[in-house]
Formats: structure tokens, sequence, C-alpha cells
């Protein structure tokens, strides 16, 4: 009787905690790294002038986006000659702890000079991958720098065409990089607490897409988009799963959005002619389900799935390129476009339930059904007016949104019951 007591006050507990980390955004593309929210407490629509600003700040360089925990917002920006680890509280905005070192990135594109990966907070500690490659891990409580790595200097890791840009995948006890290293470092995994190299795997270059881990067929991978292709790693040892390639034949292009991984199939995306291919892995052989370049091509950000139905932004971002882009819903089991909308341009898609939250690149806010039967916008607000590549957070129903100069926190959260 009392072990069976005891373990239900466990389960409680487990699931509390689990509750809490839902509403988190602890990493890139959030918890589960596939753009989806795991809250239940946003509003289905907000007020005609838009939803409350809670507070907003002035910000440095980079396309790195925000990430919230245990009410703790950590930013990664460039100030001045430093590439900047700023922890905020996520409720009002006032800063805790900053830690910063010397940059002198610059980018041979004229876009942007600072950090392009978003950081990753776990295990009260959060990691950072600068534009140059360094790789810190700082605690979260103080920013006290608990270890760190120069990527470029240890793996003659290259720059690529906007610097280095991998948002760390922690798994088990591994910070998971994928940095384009010589001498079979293309991808790297480091000992969370003291930063010591565990295992190093592959030749592949690096691209500009973050990794994921998933369980497939059984086993644990770490999937990473590299400029090759697909890489599904070991993510103990390092040892090769399976791969397959898919890249562009054009040299000056990247491969950006993340694998998606959806039951047992995998989904990948890239522009330059690369187009979208599904993927299903049959023990240990990977095959090819379908293909094509006129589904859902993903310049830079990842789609989001939803009752196998895939809603993302179809061909290229850049800034006067022809076509313009367009947001659309695919079905994966048949590749039908059900349907597409130009009135987006680019964006970052962001899924709660069955509600999409659009943030583009002009820094308009729009939610809408997630339904395969058209676009329906449900409301629309103008957050930012500067442009706008970093995706946002989401966490505990407020949103975090970064713009080139601006970091604006709006509420999102249904009416709160009035307490007597």
């Amino acid at each position: 009787m009392r072990i069976s007591i005891f373990m239900a006050l466990v389960m409680l507990a487990a699931l509390g905690a689990k509750g809490e980390a839902a509403a988190d955004w602890p990493q890139f593309l959030g918890s589960a790294r596939n753009g989806v929210y795991g809250g239940d407490d946003l509003a289905e629509s907000w007020p005609a002038k838009g939803p409350p600003v809670i507070w907003q700040k002035t910000v440095g360089h980079g396309f790195s986006g925000p990430v919230v925990a245990d009410h703790k917002l950590v930013l990664f920006h460039r100030v001045g000659d430093n590439e900047t680890v700023q922890c905020l509280d996520a409720r009002t905005g006032n800063s805790t702890w900053s830690f910063a070192y010397p940059t002198s990135y610059r980018d041979d594109f004229g876009f942007d000079n600072g950090p392009r990966a978003t950081p990753t907070i776990a295990g009260g500690r959060v990691y950072t991958f600068g534009a140059e490659g360094m790789l810190h891990c700082l605690d979260l409580a103080t920013g006290k720098k608990l270890w760190s790595v120069d990527i470029k200097a240890d793996f003659q890791a290259p720059n690529g065409f906007f610097g280095m840009a991998c948002s760390p995948l922690l798994e088990g006890d591994a910070v998971l990089l994928s940095i384009g290293g010589a001498n079979g470092a293309g991808v790297v995994a480091f000992d969370r607490t003291s930063g010591e190299l565990l295992w190093k795997s592959s030749d592949d270059e690096a691209s500009y897409s973050s990794p994921v881990a998933a369980s497939i067929g059984g086993q644990r991978c770490a999937l990473f988009f590299t400029r090759n292709g697909l890489l599904a790693l070991d993510p103990v040892q390092g040892r090769v799963r399976f791969q397959y390639p898919w890249r562009s034949r054009n040299r000056t292009s990247v491969n950006a959005a993340t694998p998606l991984v959806v039951g047992d199939t995998i989904f990948l995306s890239a522009s330059y002619g690369t187009g979208a291919i599904l993927l299903r892995l049959q023990g240990q052989v990977i095959e090819k389900i379908w293909s094509g370049d006129d589904l859902l091509s993903n310049h830079y950000a990842t789609s989001i799935e939803l009752n196998g139905f895939l809603y993302g932004i179809h061909g290229r971002t850049d800034p006067g390129f022809s076509p313009r882009p367009k947001l659309r819903c695919v079905e994966l089991k048949t590749r039908a476009v059900r349907w597409e909308t130009d009135s987006i341009g680019a964006a970052t898609l962001i899924r709660d339930g069955s509600q999409l939250l659009i943030l583009t690149e002009k820094g308009e806010l729009i939610k809408a059904q997630a339904t395969p039967d058209g676009f329906q916008p449900k409301c629309r607000a103008q957050i930012l007016t500067s442009e706008v590549r970093a995706f946002p957070a989401v966490a505990e129903g407020f949103i975090y949104v970064r713009s080139k100069d601006q970091l604006v926190c709006l509420d999102l959260r249904r009416a709160q019951p009035a307490t007597k």
C-alpha cells in the first residue's frame, strides 16, 4: 500500500515536471525540435490592436533566436566586438547576468556580423556556438563559464558562407554539433559536463541545418542534414546508422531546414533545385518514398506537421528573388498541394495544437488554422518594424520575438479568471 502511494506520488511529480517543461522553449524549434509548442494556455485570438506588449528592449546583431526555461530567457547576440550571452528575467526583461568574449567575425555578404546558432538550455546549463566556432558551456544561474572549445582551431572547421551555425543538440551525456571539420570531424560530440571530446564522425561538410534526435526503427538516432544529405548517427558512439545523399548540384547553396521525423518517416527539404524528399527506414535500409522540387522546398525555415499534412514556406526567400515564396499545405501521403498563398513571404511557423503562429520576415504575427481546407487566418498584428530572421520562442503563454535590433515579449495567453 505504501509502495503504491509512493509510486503514485512519483508519477504525479513526473507529470508536473513534464507539464512545466512542455511550456518552456529551451532550444531551437522548441522542446522536441519540431516547432510545436507544448503548452495549452494560448488564446484563440487577440485584441484588434494586437497581443499586449509586456516589454521590449534594444539588442545587438545576430540571427540567433531566444530560448526560455525556468522563467529565464537567454539571448545570444553581438554587442560591439563581443559575442554576448545575456540572461534576462523572462517576465520583466531585466538582465540577470551577461557573459561576453571578443569576436572579429565579418559576414562576407554584408548581411549581419552576429551569431547565427540558437542557444540550448539543459540541466541548468547554457550551450552556445558562435559564428567563429567558439562553443561555450555556462551556468544558467550565474553565467559563469564552465568550459569552452575553439572548434575552428581544434578541428580546422571552415567558416562556410555565413559563419558557423549549428544549434547545439543535447542528447544523453553529449553535446552534438555539425561542424564540417577536418580528419573525420564532420560531426563532433563533447561531454556535456566537462567539454571533453567523446567522438568525431563523418567527412561530411557542415550545412546550416541543426540536428534532431529521434527513435527510428527501435534505435535512437541523431539526425543531421549535412551539406551532403541525411546522416544518422548513434549518439553514444558516433557510428553511422544510415545515410542518404540529398544535396543541390549548385555549389553556392545551403541546406538549412532541420530534418522532420513523422512516425517512421523522415522529411528533408532544401532550395536551390534540391526540393523535398520523404524517406522511410526499412530494417537497416533507408528508402525513398517520394521526392520532388515542386512540392515544399524550404529555403531556411523548417516545415510543421499535423495529421499527415505539412505546412511550410516553399521557394527561395532571398530579397527580390522571383517568384515569391509561398506558404503551402502539402499532404505527406499523396504529395498533393492542398493550398498555397503568396501573401506571407518569408516566415517561420510554430504549431500550437491545431493553430499556426506565423511570423513573417517583415515582423507581422499571424494566427491561422492548421487545416488542409485552405489558408484561414484568424488574427494578425504588426509587432516589429525591422527585419526578422531569428526563430521566435513561445513559453508559458508568452512569445519572444527578435528583429535585427529589437527583442519584444508579448502576452498570448487566454484571459485569466478574476480572483476574489
